[in-house]
């Protein structure tokens, strides 16, 4: 699947209640800089059911413009900008000001070779309310995916059409989409590298809620650590019970010269995480295996 560096892309831009004027500079960054590389572009507005709706003529720069009648969720308006996608390479970013959109023909260099790209950035720029739960996150995720993650739910980030397709049923339609075809394209081989940009104050509210949203990407980390890579989650479980039953067993045979219940239960709890990993385990080197001679 890996590539050289793209020829042409699509940039997909989510746009949920943005300013008029904020989005007319986002794109024209972005047309500007796919101008400057010489390359085939298309820029894809998806407007995510906005109260003030909005026309393609009211855009300064040439874009295709995707209307949703209602609300459906980030990931739901990005998957409505891929199957409208006509180049083999997807870039995508937020209509709110934050990311360097000018740096997307830098993204662009990094591509050779790669199948995804990603506009990691620096935590100095990050609020203090979001970089804890974000960093705890970021290693929750790497040690899962066993891989340095910079940044795992970065909204800039350019990959191959083919990487989405692939993930399509796992990619969800919220927040989540971007942390998921991270970790689905870390743990299954393929080429993924990080280029850290800068990140800018957000041009009006975020929808975003640091407390939720990290309860779910956590719940959402650990469900794909079990698709993707089950050994990493129950082992370590695995080895805690077996640790605890140990020390148990330890105090028992010290206080009444045998082993209690509680430590036989721990030695169980154990042995079936254990298994339970081993199963995972090849039920997912058995899909992979599958899937891999489908693509063949």
């Amino acid at each position: 699947m890996t590539t050289q560096k793209p020829t042409s892309i699509s940039i997909i831009v989510p746009c949920y209640n943005e300013s008029l004027d904020v989005l007319n500079q986002t794109v024209s960054v972005i047309y500007e800089t796919l101008d400057k590389k010489g390359m085939a572009f298309e820029i894809i507005v998806v407007n995510d059911g906005s109260r003030n709706s909005f026309e393609e003529k009211e855009i300064h720069i040439p874009v295709k413009l995707i209307h949703h009648s209602v609300n459906k969720g980030y990931g739901s308006t990005l998957k409505t900008g891929i199957k409208n996608a006509k180049y083999d390479w997807i870039g995508i970013t937020d209509a709110d000001g934050t990311y360097p959109n000018h740096l997307f023909g830098e993204l662009i260099d990094k591509a050779d070779g790669m199948d995804m790209v990603i506009g990691a950035r620096k935590w100095a720029d990050i609020s203090w309310t979001r970089k804890i739960p974000k960093k705890i996150l970021t290693s929750f995720a790497s040690f899962l995916s066993g891989q340095n993650i910079p940044d795992l739910n970065s909204g800039m980030r350019i990959f191959k059409k083919e990487l989405a397709i692939q993930f399509w049923n796992l990619l969800p339609k919220g927040f989540s989409f971007t942390s998921t075809i991270t970790l689905g394209a870390l743990t299954n081989d393929h080429e993924v590298t990080f280029y850290e940009i800068n990140y800018f104050k957000r041009i009006g509210k975020s929808s975003i809620s640091p407390i939720n949203d990290t309860i779910v990407f956590f719940t959402l980390v650990t469900r794909l650590a079990l698709y993707f890579n089950p050994k990493k989650v129950f082992v370590p479980m695995s080895m805690v019970f077996m640790l605890l039953a140990i020390l148990r067993g330890i105090r028992d045979y010290q206080l009444v010269g045998s082993l209690g219940g509680l430590c036989l239960i721990l030695f169980f709890f154990s042995f079936q995480f254990f298994f339970f990993g081993l199963i995972a385990e090849i039920i997912n080197k058995t899909r992979r295996f599958i899937v891999g001679n489908k693509n063949i």
